[in-house]
């Protein structure tokens, strides 16, 4: 799939005569069996990181992937053909991504998938579980912590709430009530998001909360409303947090972070949630519905139909 200017989903178009991508030193040639959807690839395609990232077109949109090695360049021993394998694959270019037959990653970026886990949890991790991983290492959440996380059952949402409780946090997350279960499920205690949200969490912590994540944007005066004095907060959608005291999170790509995490799946720790997948020809749809924010779990692409 590929789209030659930015634009909405609707510029998106099944291309096939797209060159085999390059395998330079260190890097991985994946047959891509399954791409996640996530909110940036629809944000990027609408050109909301021009000013951050560079895109050559046409572009192949998709930063998720798991899949098998096909083929490996010079100077890279981690991997051989045949492994199962998945990755958080942004580049420094935007061009040749993973919504695609083929993609090549620098092998850095790239981790092993643990026997027993399937390329469609696989897909479904790197990008939201190394997202909610950086977000509870930036904060420093310990045994002991309570944590709010704004948009607990989203996809970044749902992993941070169960890599926060594994560390002994106590998790309280914002969440519409139809998924109010799901977070109870979770070991988080649910709250309704919008008016009322400040009046909720301190009812719950009338010292306020020790950190607060931020994974929707637009909640920064009810983060410090609720936030301790002595408290520490980050977003991933809101920049402006950095004005007052907390941190803009960004991911990096990280393979050895990720196998960690796939670890955790594969032991049964961690869990994601995956919502649908379509095939690859599908795609815009798949980023409708991943816009629209109607869908619960991750959206998957098959690109092998």
């Amino acid at each position: 799939m590929t789209y030659s200017q930015y634009g909405d989903p609707s510029t998106l178009q099944l291309t096939d005569d797209a060159p085999m991508p390059t395998l330079s030193p260190g890097s991985v040639l994946i047959r891509v069996e399954r791409a996640a959807v996530n909110p940036v690839d629809w944000k990027v395609m609408a050109g909301g990181l021009d000013s951050l990232i560079d895109a050559v077109f046409p572009v192949i949109p998709g930063w998720d992937v798991a899949g098998v090695v096909e083929a490996v360049g010079p100077d890279t021993p981690e991997f051989s053909p045949g492994d199962r394998v998945a990755s958080y694959g942004r580049k420094d270019v935007i061009h040749g991504g993973t919504f695609a037959e083929y993609v090549a990653l620098p092998a850095t970026s790239v981790a092993a998938i643990p026997d027993g886990v399937r390329s469609e949890v696989a897909a479904g991790l790197p990008l939201a579980g190394l997202t909610a991983l950086r977000s509870l290492e930036t904060l420093q959440v310990a045994e002991g912590d309570t944590l709010l996380l704004h948009a607990a059952s989203g996809g970044v949402g749902h992993l941070a709430a169960q890599l926060a409780r594994a560390r002994g946090a106590r998790v309280l997350g914002t969440a519409s009530p139809r998924n109010h279960e799901r977070l109870r499920s979770l070991g988080v205690e649910p709250l309704t998001y919008g008016d009322g949200l400040v009046e909720q969490v301190r009812e719950l912590a009338p010292d306020g909360v020790d950190a607060v994540a931020d994974f929707v944007g637009g909640v920064r005066e009810q983060t410090l409303a609720v936030l301790a004095d002595d408290g520490r907060h980050v977003s991933i959608a809101d920049p402006s947090v950095e004005e007052a005291g907390g941190r803009w999170v960004w991911v990096r790509p990280d393979g050895a972070r990720l196998r960690s995490l796939l670890e955790q799946v594969a032991a049964g720790a961690l869990q994601v949630e995956i919502a649908r997948t379509v095939p690859l020809a599908e795609a815009a749809s798949a980023f409708e519905a991943n816009r629209d924010g109607t869908v619960s779990g991750k959206i998957l692409v098959d690109t092998t139909r």
